[in-house]
């Protein structure tokens, strides 16, 4: 299985735009840029690829979290996951991505927190995009509601 996304770009790094588009439409031409990616922090002014990364993160996790409490025979009723994706300033110049902090609300009738935790933990090491991010740091703050 491949999946596609396309970026556009004309100009300079601080004056140029862009527009980025998904393989199954959700994102078709969708702006972005220097300030939407490092200036704006509401967020209004086009998407960046932090906020992609942090997207799949907590949508990936969530899936697998969902997987393997299925698994366990403990299906849950609702997952809730936020992503925060921390981009900053490299050594020698430029930018890295620096961590990705999920943080989880589960509500998962019949199971134990410790168990909760531990499958928990298990699909933050184990979803494919925390693979791809393992030069990141990944925290996990959950809540067993």
């Amino acid at each position: 299985m491949k999946r596609h996304s396309s970026a556009i770009w004309s100009g300079t790094l601080k004056e140029g735009k862009g527009s980025i588009t998904t393989q199954s439409g959700v994102l078709d031409g969708q702006p972005y840029s220097f300030e939407a990616r490092f200036e704006d922090e509401s967020g209004k002014k086009g998407t960046n690829p932090e906020e992609l990364i942090g997207a799949a993160h907590a949508g990936c996790f969530t899936m697998q979290l969902s997987a393997l409490l299925a698994k366990n025979e403990t299906p849950a009723e609702k997952l809730e996951t936020t992503a925060d994706v921390s981009v900053e300033s490299a050594d020698g110049g430029g930018f890295e991505i620096t961590s990705s902090a999920l943080t989880l609300t589960a509500s998962v009738p019949g199971i134990d927190k410790d168990k909760f935790m531990e499958i928990a933990n298990t699909a933050k090491t184990g979803c494919p995009v925390s693979k791809a991010l393992a030069g990141v740091e990944i925290t996990l703050d959950a809540t067993l509601a």
